[in-house]
C-alpha cells in the first residue's frame, strides 16, 4: 500500500509557496505515486506542455503532477492533498495572433526571414514550408534569373506553400526591383517579405494592387499578402495606411492596374503584417525592442481607428530574437508573430560556407558591428556585421572615409592608393574598375555612362565592388579570402550561443533550422508555464527555469 512516507522526497527539492491557496472550492484527487518530489522528476513534468500542470502540497511538501483531475471541494472531507495551483494543457499555436496562422497557413506565428544574397535558401524555404511553418527566400541582390530558379524549384516543391519571397528595396536601381515584382506576378508568389524601403515605390504598390479583387459575395480578395519590415514609425505609416493615390494613377495610365483594383486599394492596407525590426543583423537601426514595439502598435491602433480595415494588421517583431526568453518577451508585449534571422545563417541549410557557419557558432553578443552597406553606400547607409574573424567593416570604413574625404579616385594620395591596391582589393585599381564597367555595360548602362563623366561616382562604384563581393566570398567560400567576408550578424547570434551552449545545438553541423524552430517555441511554451507559476506565488529555484535544446524534446 502506498503511503505518504513512500512519496515524500526526504531531501528539499527547493520549492516553496508564498500566499494561501487560490483554490478552495477546488481539491486535487489522483494517485500519489504520480506526484514528483524529485527534483529531476518535477522538471520532466513541468515540461509535458501537453498536459495539465498541478502543484500540490502533501505534508508541507510540494509537489508536481499532471495526472489526477480536480473536483469540487467537499467541505465535510479534510483532504490529504492540498491544492496550490493548476495551470491548464499548453500548445505552441497559442502564442501569438491566430489569424496569422490562419492566413499565412502555418502551425505557429513563427517565421525565418530573409537573407539576402540566397542566404536565406530554398533548402531553408522548404525545409522550413514542409513542417507548415513561413520562410522568406532571400533574393535581394540576386539576377532575375537566379530569382526564377528559386521560384521554380520551391513551388515545386512546396505547391500549396507556406512560403514567402524577399522584395528588397532598391533605391539606386529600381529596375531591379520591379524585375523582381514581375516575376513574382508571373509566378504568383502570393507573399513578399518587403525589406528596406524607405517609402513606397511604384513596384510594392503594383505587386500589392495587381493582386486586388472580388470574390464571389462582392468581398475584397486579397491574393497578394506583403510583410513589411519596417524599423520606423514613418515607414510603417506608409505600409499601415492605403497606397498613395498618385502612385494609383500612374499605374491606371500604364495599364498595370484597372480601375477596380485602384477603388478597391483606397479600402486595404499596404500590407498584412508588419514586422518591426529592432537590433538586426544586416540592414538595421538598432533600435530596442522594448521601445520600438510598443510604439508601432499604438500607431497601428490609431490607423486602424481612422481606417476601419475589416482584417486589422498584425504586428510582429524581428531582429535579437534568438532565445526562448526573448520570443516569450516579444509576445508579452503583443507580438502576432516572432521572425529569427541571424541565428538561421548558421544553420546547415543557410546558404552561408562552412567557415562563416563556424565563426557565426562561435559569435557572442559584443562581437558584432556597423560597416557601410553596399547597396546604399553613397548615402552613408550601414549595416550590422559580424566583426569576429574578419577584417571587413574595418576596411568598408576605411573606403567610406576615402570616399567622404575626396572627390575622385585620382585625388587619394599615392601612398593611400597602394595600400587599397595590395590589402582590400588586391589587384590594380584599374583592375578593379575594367571589371566594373564590363558588369556595368551589361546590367547597367546608363549607371556606367553617368560614372565615366563623374569621378565621385566611379569611386564609389570602385569601392562597392569590394564590398558587393565580400558578401558572395561569405556565402561560396571563397579560398584565400576569409578575412573579407561580410557576414550580416546581430546580437542574437551570440545570445543563441549562450542559450545552446553544452547541447547538441553547439556544434553549426547539427543546428538544423527547423530543429532551432521548435527549440525555441518549445522553450517559450515552457517559460510561459514557469511564469505562471511564478505570478501565482510559487518560488521556483533557477535550476527549474531553464529550458537547454534535447533531441527527444522534439518528439513533444
Amino acid at each position: 500500500m502506498t503511503t505518504l512516507d513512500t512519496v515524500l522526497n526526504k531531501h528539499g527539492n527547493g520549492l516553496s509557496f508564498s500566499t494561501f491557496s487560490n483554490h478552495q472550492n477546488q481539491i486535487w484527487r489522483g494517485s500519489l505515486d504520480c506526484i514528483a518530489f524529485e527534483q529531476n522528476a518535477i522538471k520532466d513534468k513541468l515540461l509535458s506542455l501537453d498536459k495539465p500542470c498541478y502543484i500540490v502540497r502533501v505534508a508541507d511538501n510540494i509537489g508536481v503532477t499532471n495526472d489526477g483531475y480536480l473536483t469540487p471541494a467537499d467541505n465535510a472531507s479534510s483532504a490529504q492533498v492540498e491544492l496550490l495551483i493548476s495551470l491548464p494543457p499548453l500548445q505552441l499555436q497559442q502564442f501569438g495572433d491566430p489569424n496569422f496562422l490562419t492566413v499565412h497557413a502555418v502551425q505557429y506565428a513563427y517565421m525565418t526571414g530573409a537573407m539576402a544574397g540566397g542566404i536565406a535558401s530554398e533548402e531553408m524555404v522548404i525545409a522550413v514550408g514542409k513542417q507548415k511553418l513561413l520562410s522568406s527566400y532571400g533574393a535581394g541582390g540576386l539576377t532575375p534569373d537566379r530569382i526564377e530558379t528559386a521560384i521554380n524549384r520551391i513551388q515545386e516543391a512546396l505547391p500549396h506553400g507556406p512560403y514567402a519571397f524577399n522584395l528588397i528595396h532598391s533605391p539606386n536601381e529600381p529596375a531591379i526591383e520591379h524585375r523582381a515584382v514581375e516575376l513574382y506576378l508571373k509566378y504568383q508568389v502570393r507573399t513578399v517579405e518587403a525589406s528596406a524601403f524607405l517609402d513606397l515605390t511604384p513596384n510594392i504598390v503594383y505587386y500589392r494592387v495587381a493582386g486586388l479583387g472580388l470574390n464571389a459575395n462582392s468581398q475584397i480578395e486579397i491574393k497578394n499578402k506583403v510583410i513589411a519590415k519596417i524599423s520606423r514609425r514613418e515607414v510603417a505609416t506608409k505600409f499601415l495606411q492605403p497606397a498613395p493615390v498618385r502612385i494609383l494613377k500612374d499605374l491606371i495610365q500604364q495599364g498595370l492596374v484597372t480601375e477596380l483594383q485602384a477603388n478597391l486599394a483606397s479600402q486595404v492596407p499596404m500590407a498584412d503584417d508588419i514586422t518591426v525590426e529592432a537590433d538586426s543583423g544586416g540592414h538595421t537601426d538598432n533600435r530596442p525592442l522594448v521601445c520600438l514595439l510598443p510604439s508601432i502598435i499604438s500607431l497601428r491602433d490609431e490607423i486602424q481607428a481612422q481606417y476601419q480595415y475589416e482584417k486589422p494588421i498584425r504586428i510582429g517583431v524581428a531582429g535579437g530574437i534568438g532565445t526562448p526568453e526573448s520570443a516569450l518577451a516579444a509576445f508579452m508585449m503583443g507580438a502576432a508573430y516572432i521572425v529569427t534571422g541571424s541565428i538561421n545563417q548558421s544553420c546547415i541549410e543557410s546558404g552561408a560556407c562552412d567557415y562563416t557557419k563556424k565563426l557565426l557558432a562561435q559569435a557572442e553578443m559584443a562581437d558584432m558591428m556597423m560597416a557601410p552597406a553596399a547597396d546604399m553606400f553613397e548615402m552613408g547607409v550601414k549595416l550590422q556585421v559580424l566583426k569576429r574573424g574578419t577584417m571587413f567593416p574595418m576596411r568598408a570604413q576605411k573606403l567610406y572615409e576615402l570616399y567622404r574625404t575626396y572627390d575622385s579616385i585620382e585625388d587619394i594620395p599615392l601612398a593611400e592608393r597602394e595600400k587599397l591596391e595590395k590589402q582590400i582589393f588586391r589587384r590594380k585599381i584599374a583592375e578593379v574598375w575594367e571589371g566594373t564597367a564590363a558588369y556595368l555595360s551589361q546590367k547597367n548602362p546608363e549607371k556606367l555612362g553617368k560614372a565615366v563623366n563623374n569621378p565621385k561616382l566611379k569611386m564609389a562604384l570602385i569601392f562597392r565592388w569590394y564590398l558587393g563581393l565580400s558578401s558572395r566570398w561569405s556565402s561560396t567560400g571563397e579560398k584565400g579570402r576569409e578575412v573579407d567576408y561580410q557576414i550580416w550578424c546581430g546580437p542574437a547570434m551570440g545570445g543563441f550561443n549562450d542559450w545552446v551552449r553544452g547541447s547538441y545545438l553547439a556544434e553549426p553541423q547539427n543546428r538544423h533550422v527547423v530543429d532551432v524552430a521548435h527549440h525555441i517555441m518549445l522553450g517559450t511554451a515552457f517559460l510561459y508555464r514557469i511564469q505562471n507559476l511564478k505570478v501565482q506565488s510559487l518560488q521556483i529555484p533557477n535550476n527549474y527555469s531553464q529550458y537547454r535544446p534535447l533531441r527527444s524534446t522534439l518528439e513533444m
